[in-house]
């Protein structure tokens, strides 16, 4: 086995990063003509391999036990090494979420094989090398693995496509693995959030993002009616979280959340670098902002110079009234 994609399951669905991993597994695979497989783990993986059985993949493999009902970082590290000893596959993706950053690590020592983590991109062009971002997002640096054996690599949201993947029909299969109580040592909590109350923005379809043109802490109700009308999440610049007007959970960006939603408004957002490393993966980005010079635009699949604080409220009212 050539390439193994591990799956995350999100509330009984696929992780969306996951499927981005399957894309970046499937490119790879057609560029170099190598096999690849997809592994759901749990105690019952069923939804999950039926629903990776549709994507083009050689196999789906699966490895339940009753141990993992609930996420732990032992016994899906444990559960994960088993079946990388057994098949051996030359490369293992995953999606970059913080599940990952938390079991893989383990993985990484127990093998003692790197993990090439917050991956951006491939590159096959002398070699296969994995671009990953440096110094605040201003450069991209290549890394390459000259030994042989297993490499363990996690892909940023958006650095693919995953309305890129590509379907087919694959066979299940079980891979047996062994746990037991004793190797648990470690108990999870909740799904992690930046803080108490916080949002996983990775997983809006719609995002509402504010810049430094809204002006003042007072005409973010504006944004937010857009949100709420569009049924979108709030996001922000990180002069606005700097502001206190939003907590630190909101921000976009290369020292906040990395986004891919279909929809993403960026109201009164120049486009500095290190906003739109976080949000460039957007599918559609509409910006509004007053300055028609401003970088945003270069981006933006539409975009309406005039100030935002007029043009939100009659947008909002224009979809409340489509709605009625």
């Amino acid at each position: 086995m050539d390439i193994l994609v591990v799956l995350e399951n999100n509330n009984g669905a696929i992780h969306r990063m996951s499927l981005e991993a399957i894309v970046a597994a499937q490119k790879l695979a057609d560029e170099q003509n190598l096999s690849n497989a997809i592994l759901a783990v749990g105690s019952d993986t069923s939804a999950l391999a039926n629903a990776a059985a549709n994507y083009n993949t050689g196999e789906v493999l699966t490895a339940d036990h009753n141990l993992l009902s609930i996420y732990n970082a032992d016994g899906y590290a444990g559960a994960v090494k088993q079946v990388i000893d057994q098949e051996k596959p030359r490369y293992v993706f995953f999606g970059h979420t913080y599940m990952v950053r938390d079991y893989v690590p383990k993985i990484s020592a127990q093998l003692q094989r790197p993990f090439l983590c917050d991956v951006i991109t491939l590159n096959n062009t002398n070699g296969l090398t994995f671009a990953k971002q440096a110094f605040n997002a201003k450069l991209a640096v290549d890394l390459g693995v000259a030994s042989e054996g297993t490499v363990l690599v996690s892909f940023q949201s958006a650095a693919f496509n995953a309305d890129l993947i590509s379907s087919g029909s694959a066979e299940v299969r079980k891979v047996e693995v062994e746990l037991n109580e004793g190797m648990i040592k470690t108990t999870a909590e909740e799904p992690f959030q930046e803080e108490a109350g916080g949002v996983d923005l990775t997983a809006a379809e719609i995002i509402i993002s504010i810049g430094r043109g809204i002006g003042k802490e007072e005409n973010l109700p504006i944004a937010e009616a857009l949100a709420q009308a569009i049924g979108g999440e709030i996001s922000s610049s990180r002069p606005v979280v700097d502001s206190g007007w939003l907590p630190s959970f909101r921000q976009i960006g290369s020292s906040g959340q990395t986004v891919s939603p279909k929809l993403y408004f960026a109201l009164g957002i120049s486009g500095a670098i290190q906003h739109v490393v976080g949000m460039k993966g957007s599918k559609n980005i509409v910006a509004i902002n007053k300055d028609g010079e401003a970088p945003i635009f270069e981006l933006a699949d539409y975009g309406v110079v005039g100030d935002l604080l007029e043009i939100v409220p009659k947008l909002t009212e224009a979809i409340l009234a489509a709605k009625n």
